[in-house]
């Protein structure tokens, strides 16, 4: 506040984590994950997410020197860092992180012996789980508890019609422009997806309305050219996090009970309500975007009509 009250004001600031927890002992890992592995910037803060979190654990357990790493004081991290705190998902993508850190420590010296090895993936299953979708009608429940007079209404109304349209995910829509919508072709472009690909859809008469409300009498004035702001100043963009939060804020208003309520609910019930619709999986998949065929087999658990006509045939017409 004082930054943008008085010219000229240099504060401390917030408190900010640092991006490399181990600095002081592996300072060019960043610059390794970035120029030698590639990472992209997606990748980079799920690398720092988990190596702040194996940072605090060091610290709490009192080694403050990286060469004093054990077999032991890596299998008590694994352990302690698993369901029900956090997925097995997440458990896995720690795991990746931890063996990419080990072999570069080895690699500059600081430890002497690559452990890598000994941390192993925890053992799960693709296609376990079942989808977080919610019917269509929940959908319309959750977009009718917005309410569409205030300013963050008009624009969260916007971004959870976007959601639920075309299943996008919640980095999608915070990243979406001004010049990524062709008004006069009546085109939404989706750039930059995890796929690497982009993807052009017709755009919803119902979406282009909800997204011109907020620009006209909502979005704040502004020379960013992302179409979704925040709404107290300072006025910047709204981030991925802050998409997801909104939509677990309303999918609760509306008193439904689903795991993990949060934006790819609304991404889940777009694909669930293509599938209801008898579209092919291998379209399901080039709509959302994923990256391979076997990213959208999921769904096929909750194609509920398709799976009954199995149970009540023969499966001869299956096969």
């Amino acid at each position: 506040m004082l930054k943008l009250a008085v010219s000229g004001y240099i504060g401390r600031g917030r408190p900010h984590k640092p991006d490399n927890p181990f600095e002081r002992q592996a300072p060019g890992l960043l610059k390794y994950l970035t120029e030698e592995k590639g990472l992209r910037q997606r990748s980079m803060y799920q690398y720092q997410f988990s190596l702040r979190q194996f940072a605090t654990y060091l610290e709490r357990i009192g080694i403050d020197d990286l060469a004093k790493l054990s077999p032991t004081v890596l299998s008590g991290f694994i352990a302690e860092y698993a369901p029900p705190r956090v997925s097995w998902s997440t458990v896995r993508n720690a795991c990746g992180v931890l063996r990419v850190f080990l072999r570069y420590l080895h690699r500059e010296g600081v430890l002497a012996k690559d452990l890598s090895s000994l941390v192993e993936f925890p053992q799960s299953y693709r296609h376990a789980g079942v989808p977080r979708s919610i019917s269509w009608e929940q959908v319309d429940q959750v977009l009718a508890g917005i309410d569409r007079r205030s300013t963050s209404g008009k624009r969260d109304y916007a971004m959870m019609m976007l959601l639920a349209t075309y299943g996008l995910r919640a980095a999608e829509v915070a990243t979406l422009t001004l010049d990524d919508i062709d008004w006069r072709n009546e085109r939404l472009k989706i750039r930059d997806r995890k796929a690497g690909n982009t993807t052009t859809y017709p755009l919803s008469a119902a979406v282009g309305a909800a997204i011109i409300e907020y620009l006209k009498n909502g979005r704040p004035a502004t020379t960013c050219r992302e179409v979704f702001m925040r709404c107290c100043a300072p006025h910047a963009p709204i981030g991925s996090a802050a998409v997801v939060s909104r939509a677990a804020h309303f999918i609760r208003k509306a008193g439904i009970s689903v795991p993990r309520a949060g934006s790819h609910v609304l991404r889940h019930s777009c694909v669930q309500r293509l599938l209801n619709a008898n579209f092919p999986l291998k379209h399901i998949g080039d709509y959302v975007g994923h990256r391979s065929a076997s990213s959208t087999q999921i769904y096929g658990k909750i194609a509920v009509e398709q799976l009954r006509e199995v149970a009540l045939g023969n499966g001869e017409d299956v096969l």
